[in-house]
């Protein structure tokens, strides 16, 4: 070989490498350590080592006028930790491609008992045009639940607002700079509907039809504004008890408007949401069964519950914020199914088939201060939650086979009788280290 073929060999395979490494994705590692130190005034609704609050239990008389549920508790949990990876710089012809997986130790724990296992958040990617028209593809964040407000809590809003990541087709176009529009097909895992079986996500999968999201967003000069809708649809059952093949389904609905402005270190944000059902959101919402027909199939009647949240703050390396929300439930659409053989439509017990929480919560709010102290990839935070249900008394029924029914509180579920307030005082301390 003559120096003339060796010097066009060792050009080729320098311009094959060259195309090689600008071919080849950038690989970028993150994460956290967190800890929590955790003081409750007194016992709650709540999952992960009690991490995640939703509201704090109803009095619970043990007849010599003790309530049991009011009983303090104090822990530490260094759980939560992060581990994440973002994948960016691919190109092919005119199409970028990034991803991400992301990835924590939280579940798998028996109350506060236990070691958490490593779990799946989030595993997608983007496809991204040359006019920013964006496909994602994989395990995210619902579009529903990603406008998170300012306070260090694990559940964030929740009840007050939705918490979801699920497997999903998430189209964004930008219409213009400043007006995008959002549509999403997404099929429920980890964050499920209740049912007659529990909760699953078989629901979802015997109505053969994604949840469908739509929005319009915008965006310009440190607002952003977005409105949307959202739709399930679901068949509780696909036979009855006695083996029949029954054709049932449920159609639920949400709408939602958001609201967010940032200038320098100030940030507020708010969001307002009218949903029916919801539990599969983690908020408070369920349904129940409103006709019986004669093929045997049922027929369903979803709750109805308003919530909304504000949150501001203040700061980068000192920080302070502040979150409110509050929530009211309207009771299902549709009168449930009363007791089968009772004299009295006080109760509809018996086809009360799920709801988050507890079903004779009629309000609930909370109220959240936060300090934090940021320097650099460490924060220190000092948070306090009070966190308020307004309950209502279960009203008992005997049916014809002298069973007690305590499920629900009147015919359309809702609580409306000896109505009272429970309070928790929640504070914590968190530490966390970012890399």
């Amino acid at each position: 070989m003559n120096f003339k073929k060796i010097l066009f060999v060792g050009a080729l395979a320098w311009l094959s490498a060259s195309a090689f490494a600008q071919d080849k994705p950038q690989i970028q590692f993150y994460g956290f350590v967190r800890n929590y130190y955790t003081y409750d005034s007194r016992a709650c609704k709540s999952g992960t080592a009690e991490l995640y609050n939703y509201l704090p239990l109803d009095v619970n008389d043990n007849g010599q006028g003790q309530d049991l549920n009011a009983v303090p508790t104090a822990k530490w949990s260094s759980l939560t930790s992060r581990l994440g990876v973002d994948v960016k710089g691919y190109n092919y012809k005119d199409y970028s491609f990034s991803a991400k997986i992301e990835a924590d130790f939280y579940s798998g724990l028996s109350g506060v008992t236990g070691t958490a296992a490593f779990r799946l958040r989030q595993a997608y990617f983007d496809i991204t045009a040359p006019k920013g028209l964006r496909l994602r593809l994989g395990q995210a964040w619902h579009p529903l639940a990603a406008d998170i407000p300012d306070c260090i809590a694990l559940e964030t809003a929740v009840p007050f607002g939705p918490f979801h990541r699920t497997p999903q087709v998430n189209l964004l176009w930008p219409a213009s700079s400043k007006w995008s529009i959002n549509a999403v097909a997404s099929w429920q895992v980890q964050y499920t509907s209740a049912g007659p079986e529990g909760a699953s996500a078989n629901y979802q999968k015997y109505s053969r039809t994604p949840e469908l999201f739509a929005s319009a967003n915008y965006s310009h000069k440190g607002f952003t504004a977005r409105l949307g809708v959202d739709m399930l649809s679901i068949s509780p059952r696909v036979m009855t008890a006695s083996k029949l093949l029954v054709n049932e389904r449920l159609n639920t609905f949400m709408g939602f408007a958001y609201l967010q402005y940032k200038k320098g270190l100030f940030s507020i944000k708010a969001k307002s949401l009218l949903a029916q059902a919801g539990e599969h959101m983690n908020m408070l919402g369920g349904y129940g069964v409103s006709t019986i027909n004669e093929d045997g199939s049922w027929e369903y009647t979803p709750t109805l519950t308003s919530s909304s949240w504000l949150s501001a703050s203040y700061g980068k390396e000192y920080k302070v914020s502040f979150f409110a929300g509050y929530l009211k439930c309207f009771g299902t659409m549709d009168e449930l199914v009363p007791v089968e053989g009772s004299d009295s439509l006080a109760d509809a017990a018996a086809h009360w088939l799920c709801k988050s929480a507890y079903p004779n919560v009629n309000s609930a709010f909370r109220l959240t201060p936060t300090l934090s102290w940021n320097p650099g990839r460490f924060t220190l935070a000092l948070e306090y939650q009070l966190t308020a249900a307004q309950y209502g008394a279960y009203a008992s029924l005997t049916d014809s086979k002298g069973t007690v029914h305590k499920q629900c509180v009147n015919l359309h579920g809702l609580a409306t009788d000896n109505l009272h307030w429970v309070y928790n005082h929640r504070i914590q301390l968190m530490t966390k280290f970012t890399f």
